[in-house]
C-alpha cells in the first residue's frame, strides 16, 4: 500500500508541472502578442508605405479567376478566330447577372445574348463604359439568369454570345481555359466593386460590406489597401486614409510597381483579422492632362436615373435656363430611351453626359465618385433628382428666366467659408392627375403639402471632406467650411404623383440605407409614404393625397417661359442665354 500511495503522490507531482508548464507557455505566448500593434499583422504607421515582396494571396478572391486567362472568341459561320479578355461577372438581386468585359477586348456591335451552364440564354443589354479615364472603362452588360440556370448549386459566369450583321456569331466571357466559367461573385456579400484616381493620385475604392450600418464606420486604421495582379500576386499593401460608407481612400502604388509590368493592376481591402474582399475593381492610373479637358463650369448637376428617360428634357431644359451649365447622369441601368434623349439634348445644344453605375442600392457611393470626379469641370454641383425643381417663388416675376440672377446669383452671394447650400423641399401631391400629364411635371402638378420634411443642396466641390460622406441630401465639409441655408429658394419635389407613375418606385430603391417600400421596417421613418403599405396596390384617394396648399407659381413661370408643356421635345439651347464660368 505504502508503494501505490508513493506512485499516487508521483503522478500528482507529474500532473503539476505539465500544468505548470503549460501555463508558463501560455503567458509567455500572451506577452509575445501584446507586443503586435492593434492593427494586426498588417498594421504600419500611418499613412507610411509598406511594399510587400511578390507573392500569392491565399484567399478566394472569385473575380481573379476568371482574370488569369484568355476566352477565344469563335465565329460560328468561318472566319478566323478572335480572341477577348474576359473580366468578371457579379449576380445582382433579381437573378440579374452583370458581365465586364476588359476595355481592350472585341466590340460587342450587334445583338447580344448571355449563355449560361446548360445552354439556357437571355438577351443582354449593354450598359456602356464603367467610369475611367479616357475609353479605359470596362463594358458592361446586363442580363436575367434564365430559371434553368438557377437550379445549380454553383452559378458559372455566363459567355456573351454576339451576333454580327453578317450573321455569324462569336463568344467571349468570363471563361477559363478548356471552357471553364468562373463562378459569379455575389453582390449580396462583401465585395469590392469599383474604384477610381482622384486628385493627387490617391485611388477612391468602393466596398460594400465593411460599415454596413448607416453612421457606423470602422476605422481606417482597420484597414489595409491591397494592390495585386493576375494570379492573385499582391505587389503593395497600403494603409487606408479615409473609411465611410461605401468609399474608401487609398493611396496610390507606388510608381516602380504601376512601370514594372503592362499586367492590369487590381485593388481590394483587407480588415484586420480577416480576409481580403473579393474584387471587381481595377486600378487605373491617372493620365496625362488632356489639353482639351472641359471647361470648369459654375454650376453643374448630378442625379442618378433609372427608366426617366421621358422626364429628362423637361428637367434640363428648367434647369439649363436657370443656371446649370453642365448635367452629369449616373444611370442605374436603364431600359428605356436615354441614350437617345441625351442624344437630342446634346444635339440642341445642352451639355449632358451619362456615368454608367450599375451597382444596385449605392446612390450615396455614386454620388461620393461625382463629388471627386467632377472636381475639375465644376465649383459647384446640384445634387437633385429629375422629379426635383429648384425655384424662388422670386422668379416667378420674370417674363424670361435669367442665369446671372437666378441660380447663379445663389453660389456667388455665398461667402468664400460657405461650402454648401441647403434649400426646403416642397413634397408636391397628385394634384388630381390619374396619369403622367402631359404638359410636364411643373405644369401639371400644382397642390404639395404644408411643410418642409427634406432639403437639397448645393454643393461647393472645392469644400468636401476627404472621407466624401453623405447623406444624399448634404455632404461633410472640410474643417474651415461650413453650411448655409437660403430660405429664398426651394426644391419642387413632385414626389407623389399620378399612381401609374409612382408604383414604379416599388421596384426598388436606389439609397444604400433606405429601405425598399416593400420592407416592413421603419414603419414610422419620414422615407416611406403616409398611408401606404407595401405593396404596389393604390392607396384609396390618392389622386386627391398630399394637397394643402393650392401652388401654381412654377406653372405660371414656366408657361411663360416655354409655353404649355414641353410636348415638342427640347428647344434648341440659345447661345446667348450661356455665359462662361
Amino acid at each position: 500500500m505504502q508503494l501505490h500511495a508513493r506512485r499516487r503522490h508521483a503522478v500528482a507531482r507529474c500532473r503539476a508541472l505539465i500544468t505548470a508548464a503549460a501555463f508558463a507557455l501560455a503567458l509567455a505566448a500572451l506577452l509575445c502578442f501584446s507586443l503586435v500593434p492593434p492593427g494586426g499583422m498588417l498594421a504600419a504607421p500611418a499613412r507610411a508605405l509598406q511594399l510587400v515582396p511578390a507573392r500569392r494571396l491565399h484567399v478566394r478572391l472569385g473575380a481573379v479567376k476568371g482574370y488569369t486567362t484568355t476566352a477565344t472568341a469563335t465565329p460560328a459561320a468561318g472566319g478566323r478566330a478572335t480572341k477577348a479578355q474576359p473580366d468578371a461577372a457579379v449576380l445582382l438581386p433579381d437573378w440579374e447577372a452583370l458581365v465586364l468585359l476588359r476595355a481592350d477586348a472585341a466590340d460587342a456591335a450587334g445583338n447580344v445574348t448571355c449563355r449560361f451552364r446548360g445552354g439556357a440564354t437571355s438577351p443582354a443589354r449593354a450598359l456602356g463604359r464603367l467610369p475611367a479615364p479616357g475609353r479605359s472603362g470596362r463594358r458592361a452588360y446586363a442580363c436575367a439568369v434564365p430559371e434553368p440556370a438557377r437550379r445549380h448549386k454553383t452559378l458559372p459566369a455566363p459567355q456573351l454570345v454576339i451576333a454580327s450583321s453578317s450573321t455569324s456569331k462569336r463568344t467571349v466571357g468570363a471563361a477559363r481555359g478548356g471552357g471553364r466559367s468562373t463562378e459569379m461573385l455575389r453582390w449580396s456579400g462583401r465585395l469590392v466593386y469599383e474604384s477610381a484616381v482622384v486628385d493627387g493620385g490617391d485611388v477612391l475604392v468602393f466596398a460594400k460590406g465593411v460599415n454596413p450600418r448607416q453612421g457606423v464606420n470602422r476605422p481606417a486604421s482597420d484597414i489595409q489597401c491591397v494592390y495585386y495582379r493576375a494570379g492573385d500576386h499582391v505587389v503593395a499593401t497600403l494603409p487606408a486614409a479615409t473609411s465611410a460608407q461605401q468609399v474608401f481612400r487609398c493611396p496610390p502604388p507606388p510608381t516602380p510597381v504601376q512601370q514594372e509590368s503592362q499586367e492590369e493592376i487590381r485593388v481590394t481591402l483587407a480588415v484586420t483579422g480577416q480576409e481580403p474582399l473579393p474584387s471587381l475593381a481595377v486600378y487605373n492610373p491617372p493620365r496625362a492632362a488632356s489639353s482639351t479637358a472641359p471647361e470648369k463650369k459654375l454650376i453643374c448637376a448630378c442625379t442618378m436615373v433609372r427608366d426617366v428617360a421621358k422626364f429628362l428634357p423637361e428637367w434640363v431644359v428648367y434647369h439649363a435656363a436657370v443656371g446649370v451649365d453642365r448635367f452629369y447622369l449616373y444611370d442605374n441601368g436603364s431600359e428605356d430611351d436615354l441614350a437617345d434623349q441625351v442624344h437630342h439634348l446634346n444635339a440642341a445644344g445642352y451639355d449632358v453626359s451619362t456615368v454608367a453605375w450599375p451597382w444596385t442600392k449605392a446612390q450615396e457611393a455614386g454620388f461620393s465618385h461625382s463629388a471627386a470626379a467632377h472636381r475639375h469641370s465644376c465649383q459647384w454641383m446640384a445634387f437633385v433628382d429629375v422629379d426635383e425643381f429648384i425655384f424662388s417663388p422670386q422668379w416667378n416675376q420674370s417674363n424670361n428666366p435669367d442665369k446671372s440672377t437666378m441660380l447663379r446669383s445663389v453660389v456667388s452671394s455665398a461667402e468664400p467659408d460657405v461650402g454648401q447650400v441647403s434649400l426646403g423641399c416642397a413634397d408636391f401631391g397628385p394634384s388630381g392627375q390619374t396619369s403622367n400629364p402631359e404638359e410636364g411635371v411643373t405644369q401639371g402638378y400644382t397642390c404639395r403639402r404644408r411643410t418642409q420634411e427634406r432639403h437639397k443642396s448645393l454643393l461647393r466641390l472645392d469644400a468636401v471632406d476627404d472621407s466624401l460622406v453623405n447623406s444624399i441630401h448634404h455632404f461633410a465639409l472640410r474643417p474651415g467650411f461650413q453650411g448655409q441655408w437660403n430660405k429664398q429658394v426651394r426644391v419642387n419635389h413632385y414626389k407623389y404623383q399620378a399612381w401609374e407613375e409612382f408604383k414604379v418606385k416599388f421596384r426598388r430603391r436606389v439609397s444604400t440605407y433606405v429601405a425598399d417600400w416593400t420592407d416592413p421596417v421603419n414603419l414610422k421613418s419620414k422615407d416611406r409614404t403616409p398611408g401606404l403599405g407595401f405593396e404596389a396596390v393604390e392607396p384609396v384617394g390618392w389622386t386627391h393625397k398630399f394637397c394643402q396648399v393650392n401652388d401654381t407659381l412654377l406653372r405660371d413661370a414656366t408657361r411663360r417661359w416655354f409655353g404649355a408643356g414641353f410636348r415638342n421635345g427640347p428647344a434648341r439651347r440659345q447661345t446667348g442665354t450661356s455665359s462662361s464660368s
